[in-house]
């Protein structure tokens, strides 16, 4: 089936856009751009398809600005989809998740949903344990992006995001920018701007499984984590305001492990708290985009992406409360732990948290946040 879809996209060389109403090609990961082809709201949404040099495709829809299929070669040179997601647009509406999608205004917690910005109380909508988290139940992910083609190898997606939208202040203009270079490295550009005093923290919320088969856990994969201290977490999965360091835990990735060796280790609290690992990590980095700050490795197809990033920090989440209900591409169920995110941020709960870095944007100031993913084998 592998072979007959991968000659399938290279007799057909894949349309740059898509979103072309007239495309009927399967893309090389075996997507139907007319699953995607529909109206929210009255506004259009497709797929937009992205391919390099060396073969690597990636497919993104406008809805959410969400990467749908990431295709790479393993280490014997087959094409695997390494991402979670759904193979048609309306399980997107349909079933809630965050696969693949460009999280915003706020990515992460706001503890009780509330900010204070000037001295004035913001009551955000509370959507997990009484916290603020994604933006709300109706953030970015489930927004409509105006979509722009750049060239075969990016597309910009941009929201307008309007005063009290989700209760934030401020006219926000944002845009993510998703580039495929040749290299097979997929580099993530978000800018954003306002017209009144506001937050913002935005990343991607890509479920990586390495190994191709999302049947499979990614227990067995190996994650490095360039971090000596970690942002811990009380029972609601909250950030305490304590900043702890990772030797001598289960939390220390500086040495490469398994992300399964301690991942049920529920005697340490952290391990138990996050129902396993879903925890922000604090980056050694010092915001150098050219620094490695994560790598995670699947043995088993020998595909790795690492992770380069100018934000401080990094959550990591281990598919904690995938629990089989859901059915992505291909009808395979996912399951507990069958992807990891590697959402690259400023720490949660910021806001409310003066002495770590800064999330607020002033009129006049552009946002800039950037991620990296790099594959290699």
């Amino acid at each position: 089936m592998k072979k007959q879809l991968l000659s399938l996209g290279l007799a057909s060389l894949l349309v740059c856009s898509c979103g072309n109403k007239t495309a009927t090609e399967l893309t090389l990961s075996g997507l139907n751009p007319q699953s995607f082809q529909t109206e929210i709201n009255g506004e259009s949404v497709s797929l937009y398809t992205l391919k390099n040099q060396a073969g690597m495709e990636v497919c993104i829809t406008n809805f959410g600005a969400r990467i749908v299929s990431i295709m790479v070669p393993d280490k014997n040179g087959t094409m695997k989809d390494v991402v979670l997601g759904f193979d048609n647009i309306q399980d997107y509406i349909n079933v809630p998740s965050d696969f693949g999608a460009a999280i915003g205004r706020y990515a992460n917690r706001i503890k009780d949903g509330v900010i204070v910005i000037d001295g004035d109380t913001i009551q955000l909508p509370q959507n997990n344990f009484g916290h603020s988290l994604h933006g709300g139940p109706q953030g970015w992910q489930y927004k409509v992006f105006k979509p722009t083609q750049l060239n075969d190898k990016a597309v910009k997606m941009t929201l307008l995001s309007p005063d009290g939208d989700a209760n934030y202040p401020g006219n926000v203009t944002a845009t993510v920018t998703y580039t495929l270079t040749d290299d097979n490295a997929i580099d993530i550009k978000y800018e954003a701007t306002t017209d009144k005093k506001t937050i913002i923290n935005m990343t991607n919320h890509s479920y990586f499984n390495l190994s191709g088969d999302a049947s499979k856990p990614i227990t067995n994969d190996i994650l490095y984590i360039n971090a000596n201290e970690f942002t811990p977490v009380d029972d609601t999965f909250m950030t305490t305001g304590e900043i702890l360091p990772v030797e001598d835990t289960p939390m220390n990735f500086n040495t490469p492990k398994k992300v399964g060796e301690e991942i049920d280790n529920f005697d340490f609290a952290q391990l138990k708290n996050g129902n396993g690992y879903d925890h922000n990590w604090v980056l050694n980095t010092n915001l150098d985009v050219n620094k490695l700050a994560a790598k995670v490795t699947s043995p088993e197809s020998g595909i790795s992406v690492e992770v380069y990033t100018n934000e401080p920090g990094i959550q990591v989440y281990t598919g904690n409360f995938l629990d089989g209900t859901v059915k992505g591409k291909n009808g395979i169920t996912y399951n507990q732990r069958t992807g990891i995110c590697l959402e690259v941020q400023h720490y949660p709960d910021s806001p409310n948290k003066p002495e770590w870095p800064s999330v607020i944007l002033e009129p006049g100031q552009t946002y800039n946040s950037r991620c990296i993913y790099k594959f290699t084998k």
